[in-house]
């Protein structure tokens, strides 16, 4: 039988925003605004302002439990401590199942953009390249992910000063008119927070945080606030020059608003950003599903062998392979990745709740807010997503019933 690994503490709080950096940033901000905008309408920047304050919630609420539990896992640990084994396996199980998704998609995401036509096999290249560079080792894989988030950054200001720079952008365009509507800017929020949950990957790889006390309340704060300004500041640009109703038909609404902005030659450049974006933020998504994988098998509600670091990375690279081979419609799969990501945090709060004031407990504001925040936000998602989150809690819940329950 496998032993269980026990993982190093090598990253710092640099190497912890980088990697939540890269998560965040590769998720939503080329890909996001467009369906937003398409059922919010003008009131894309309320449904932001939404998606952000329950993104804050849950960063608190997740920071303040990944220094007490500095442990690979994040809310799967957090729910099994606070909650009990059935909620911290949940948080687990939506986490694992959800991100694969996550993985396959953000994979296809970079085809799309490096090789028109061969999504998929550029997708495969990309799954057993960035396995392999995760094997290799975390630290390696901080080092690439700060340097693709470099690359981002520069891109996204390049789109958003040439945007504002170009003569065709309109602070009309950001006026809240008639066409938004309440629903429409829930709905929006659900899929804008998707692109907020990359700072779960900083609580997942606790168990290899320097100082995690300290490092990981300033690393996840530090990485959603920047991510919060990235996209204001993109999403204002975009919708100035773009509309709410261009903006919502755009299938590459970046690279066009630079077109519209008068800057064509920007386009192919912002079109490399989108597949090196999408690039790290596969990166960190196998980093994270990994680990969380190794907290499970170490408690046995995974096979074993994946205890070890090493065969969990392998097996999530397969599984995402797998996922491309099937030809199966990714855009539902992530629609149910949404969901699961707003389970996983409704449990992260939850716990946060019950903190006790020598534990450091938040104000009660904060988790609560996060809790009736991720609740909303995923039953506001279109009713098929709905659907087929809660299909896949209910096989998670059977399968802890025919394995978990025995151990």
């Amino acid at each position: 039988m496998a032993q269980p690994q026990e993982l190093h503490r090598r990253l710092g709080v640099l190497d912890a925003v980088t990697i939540g950096l890269g998560s965040m940033l590769g998720a939503g901000v080329f890909a996001a605004f467009a369906p937003a905008a398409r059922v919010a309408g003008s009131g894309l920047l309320v449904g932001l302002a939404a998606a952000a304050v329950v993104a804050y919630c849950n960063a608190m609420s997740s920071a303040r439990l990944a220094a007490l539990y500095p442990a690979s896992g994040g809310t799967y640990v957090y729910g099994r401590e606070r909650l009990g084994r059935v909620w911290g396996y949940l948080a687990g199980w939506s986490f694992v199942v959800g991100k694969t998704a996550s993985c396959a998609a953000m994979a296809l995401t970079a085809g799309s953009y490096i090789w028109p036509g061969q999504e998929r096999a550029v997708a495969v290249a990309a799954v057993v390249a960035l396995t392999a560079v995760n094997y290799l080792g975390v630290q390696k894989a901080a080092w690439l992910t700060r340097a693709i988030v470099a690359i981002v950054l520069a891109v996204l200001a390049a789109v958003a000063v040439a945007s504002f720079a170009g003569g065709s952008a309109r602070a009309a365009r950001l006026e809240l008119g008639g066409d938004a509507s309440a629903g429409g800017v829930l709905e929006a929020a659900g899929l804008l927070f998707f692109a907020f949950a990359g700072y779960a990957r900083i609580a997942t790889l606790g168990e290899e945080v320097r100082d995690p006390a300290r490092t990981i309340p300033r690393a996840i704060p530090v990485a959603l606030g920047i991510t919060l300004v990235v996209y204001a500041a993109v999403a204002a640009a975009v919708l100035a020059v773009l509309g709410p109703d261009r903006l919502g038909h755009a299938a590459a609404p970046l690279a066009e608003a630079v077109r519209a902005a008068g800057a064509p030659g920007l386009a192919p450049v912002v079109r490399v950003g989108a597949a090196v974006a999408a690039l790290g933020s596969l990166l960190a998504l196998i980093l994270g599903v990994s680990r969380t994988t190794l907290a499970m098998a170490r408690d046995r509600y995974l096979p074993t062998g994946l205890a070890n670091l090493r065969h969990a990375e392998l097996a999530v690279g397969a599984v995402v392979l797998a996922v491309l081979a099937t030809g199966a419609d990714l855009r539902g799969a992530i629609g149910f990745s949404s969901f699961g990501v707003l389970a996983y945090y409704a449990i992260a709060n939850a716990s946060a709740w019950t903190l006790r004031a020598d534990e450091g407990r938040l104000p009660r504001v904060v988790p609560a807010l996060g809790l009736a925040g991720c609740v909303t936000l995923a039953f506001a998602l279109p009713p098929s997503s709905v659907v087929a989150g809660i299909a896949v809690l209910a096989v998670g819940a059977a399968a802890y019933g025919v394995r978990g329950a025995r151990t």
